[in-house]
């Protein structure tokens, strides 16, 4: 088995699906209100309209691996993203960093030391 993929409900799929390849820097598969794939390397992120969508998921929260963390933060904060948690190393050896997508998603972005 392999997992391909996540898939986020929202209201508004267009809001949803611009902010993510905004801060991924990447496209999606079309410009649509109801679905929208967005590109990532390795698994798919789907954009699905339901409106009937609640807020975030407190539950859960997507992690994205980056280059370098710190370099992230200061463009997501040039791009008026509210940042929960600055960069900071945890004790497994991950730099991590956590924002919330339009939606109250969270997301963290994390690198790791170069060897």
């Amino acid at each position: 088995m392999i997992f391909s993929g996540i898939g986020l409900i929202t209201k508004d799929v267009r809001r949803l699906s611009d902010f993510y390849k905004k801060i991924l820097q990447t496209t999606s598969d079309c410009d649509d209100e109801v679905h929208q794939e967005i590109h990532t390397q390795g698994a798919f992120l789907a954009i699905l309209k339901c409106d009937d969508a609640e807020g975030g998921n407190s539950n859960m929260n997507m992690v994205f691996t980056v280059d370098d963390v710190d370099t992230e933060y200061i463009r997501l904060n040039e791009l008026g993203i509210e940042i929960l948690d600055k960069p900071e190393t945890r004790p497994w050896g991950a730099r991590n960093m956590r924002f919330c997508d339009p939606d109250g998603n969270i997301i963290v972005f994390r690198s790791f030391p170069k060897a």
